[in-house]
Order: C-alpha cells, then sequence, then structure tokens
C-alpha cells in the first residue's frame, strides 16, 4: 500500500483502486495537487474481489475510487464469470464497506452499458441493454453500488486514452512509425476522452458535493475512430491522408463494439459542474503530452 501525503491544506484522504492503471494514475497525481491524501493501491495491495481484503485496507478514509475492472472486452465473452466477480461482486463488496465507515464510493462504469445504436447522445437515465458480456458486468456493477450505499457517484466514461497505459493513440503513433497506410472505422461513433481530463471530473464532483447519482465522464462533442487517428497522425506531423476507411464488419471480433458511444451531460450542467471540453481541442493539448520528450 502506498500512502501519498500533500503538503498543503486541511485535506482529505482519498483511496484509489487500480492506482497503477491509466486513470489511476492521473487521479493520483490529481488528487495530490489539490492537497489530499492518496492512499494509492492495486491489485497487490487489495483484492476487491474479497471482503476481509477490502476491510483491511479500505479504512479511515472519505473518498474511495474503483478504478479496478475487467476490461479485457473480448476475453469477458469466454470468461464471464470471471468478468463479473470483478465487475459487479467487486463493486458490491466496496459499495458495503464504504457504506460501514461512510465514505463517498466513486464507481467508474461504461459506455458499454447502453445499446450502442442511438441516433442521439444517451441520457443518464436511459435504459441499460448491454450487448455483450463486458457490458452486462459493468451494468450489473452499475445496480451493486446503487444498491449497497447511499452515497455514490458512477462516472461512466468512454474511449479513454492517457500516457500511462495502452491506448488508441499510442497504437496509432506506432503503426504510423511503420506502414505508410492505416486502415480505421468509420461506423463507429465517440468521444475521446484524456484520462487527464476525467481525473480532473472527479476531483471536480467531490468538491462540488454532487449528490449520489449517475455522471457521463466524457469529452464533449463526437468523432469516429477514423477521425479520431487523423487527429493523431496529424500530431504526429503527417499527412492524415495516410489513414484509409473501412467499417468493424471488416474486423472479426467476439465482443460486440457499440456502433453509437456518444454520451449526454445534463445530470453535470444541472449540478452546475463543467464537462469536460470538446474532444479535438482536448486531444490538442493531450497529444503534447503524450507525445512530448
Amino acid at each position: 500500500m502506498m500512502l501519498e501525503t500533500a503538503e498543503k491544506g486541511d485535506c482529505m484522504r482519498w483511496l484509489i483502486a487500480g492506482a497503477k492503471g491509466m486513470l489511476g494514475h492521473d487521479l493520483v497525481e490529481r488528487v495530490l495537487r489539490d492537497g489530499h491524501d492518496v492512499i494509492a493501491v492495486d491489485r497487490e495491495e487489495i483484492d476487491i474481489t474479497n471482503p476481509a481484503s477490502v476491510n483491511q485496507v479500505v479504512r479511515d478514509v472519505d473518498v474511495v475510487v474503483n478504478v479496478a475492472a475487467f476490461t479485457a472486452v473480448d476475453k469477458a465473452e469466454e470468461e464471464e464469470a470471471a468478468a463479473f466477480t470483478v465487475n459487479a461482486t467487486g463493486p458490491e463488496i466496496l459499495a458495503r464497506r464504504c457504506s460501514q465507515i461512510g465514505a463517498c464510493l466513486i464507481h467508474i462504469s461504461t459506455d458499454y452499458v447502453f445499446g450502442g445504436e442511438a441516433t442521439r447522445p444517451y441520457a443518464e437515465s436511459d435504459l441499460m441493454e448491454p450487448k455483450g458480456a463486458y457490458g452486462r458486468t459493468k451494468a450489473a456493477g452499475e445496480w451493486a453500488v446503487r444498491v449497497n450505499t447511499d452515497d455514490y457517484l458512477i462516472v461512466r466514461t468512454a474511449w479513454l486514452y492517457g500516457k500511462h497505459g495502452a491506448s488508441f493513440p499510442a497504437t496509432m503513433a506506432n503503426l504510423a512509425a511503420t506502414r505508410d497506410e492505416l486502415t480505421v472505422v468509420t461506423d463507429e461513433y465517440g468521444q475521446p476522452t484524456w484520462t487527464v481530463d476525467l481525473a480532473d471530473l472527479l476531483v471536480r464532483l467531490v468538491d462540488a458535493k454532487a449528490p449520489s447519482g449517475i455522471y457521463h465522464g466524457t469529452s464533449s462533442g463526437k468523432t469516429n475512430w477514423h477521425g479520431f487517428a487523423k487527429a493523431i497522425v496529424e500530431s504526429l506531423g503527417k499527412d492524415p491522408a495516410i489513414v484509409k476507411e473501412t467499417t468493424a464488419a471488416a474486423f472479426n471480433r467476439p465482443a460486440p463494439r457499440p456502433h453509437y458511444s456518444v454520451l449526454g451531460h445534463n445530470a453535470l450542467e444541472r449540478i452546475g459542474v463543467t464537462p469536460i471540453g470538446d474532444w479535438r481541442e482536448r486531444w490538442n493539448e493531450a497529444a503534447t503530452v503524450m507525445f512530448g520528450d
């Protein structure tokens, strides 16, 4: 277990489960910058599927953030029980523990809880109708949180990228370094979201004393994977024309992907919390961090 103590202010104590991941890494940095203490734990320090482990580690904290998840979408189709244990049982155990000690639970969820066939941004209150195992287990995790604690923030996100983990921009950059042509799908729409921005939103939600509920933590605007790939290639100083079009049907993948993952931000706006900015504007800033020295 790693406890990092801020140097300033009258702080709260946050516990971040999954702190070594892409979002977890940026969230630790963001929380510390605001003057709070952070207990940063990962699978070596906590097993969120084990009540004894959770009870031992989660104590004397004000905010618990569950970033840990079974995110291998295709693998979940073959190992749904294992995915359910991490994505649903784990959040249930964390929620019960948070309720016991009076801590707020922030649980990270996903666009995959929706059917992915909408024609307008999904509202926070829209019916969950996941099409694959990953989405089913994440939807179950949302229900588990809502049933087992009254003090929670469920934050759905999508198309995450960041410096501290595998991501679409990193993959595109590696391919662009060795290929003269990239082929990327045009019929899947979403909102590329920088982990730095999502981490900032989570802190702002706590600062705003946001009421318990479901919020969407994605960039504003929308694009498709092809459009995002062109923006990435352009940031690398290459000709975006090397990015060619294809459709999702060209890839034979075990798990269904949402064709439409655009999430609305009405819940944030209702409580006076500003949503993350336009995806392209945020990418322009993120690129200097992702591809900088």
